[in-house]
């Protein structure tokens, strides 16, 4: 399968992801842009998107952009700082460049921005396995 539908196949299949509202901004091989807007479903009790909102858009911009290399592609460790509070109708994005793919694990740093300003930093591990995306 070509790397870069490989993250559209993997969003189809992804009911989380579908719930949040991300949406694939950019997409090619050892890279992905993605983004949302924040929901008030997606609010705590102090009325601020909930820390795992942040995380998961930069774990599926990660997870994406890992899979573009035509292997399943795992996390095997991840953390995020969370900078900046964020509010409903908030739109984030996150993007992931990976660029060198020597071994079977692969390191990468995801900033979460709303517009120009970094509000989240993902830090992860990808594991490539051995199995090849199919159409």
């Amino acid at each position: 399968m070509q790397g870069e539908k490989i993250p559209y196949k993997m969003l189809s299949q992804d009911a989380f992801s579908q719930w949040l509202g991300i949406e694939i901004i950019e997409c090619e091989i050892g890279h992905c842009k993605v983004g949302m807007t924040i929901r008030k479903d997606m609010l705590n009790s102090m009325y601020k998107a909930h820390g795992g909102i942040s995380y998961s858009l930069a774990d599926t911009a990660f997870g994406f952009a890992a899979n573009t290399h035509g292997k399943y592609a795992v996390s095997i460790e991840t953390s995020i700082n969370h900078i900046e509070a964020l509010n409903e109708g908030d739109y984030l994005v996150a993007e992931s460049v990976i660029e060198n793919v020597k071994n079977k694990l692969g390191f990468n740093v995801i900033e979460v921005k709303r517009g120009d300003e970094l509000v989240a930093l993902f830090k992860g591990v990808v594991y490539r396995t051995s199995k090849d995306w199919q159409e």
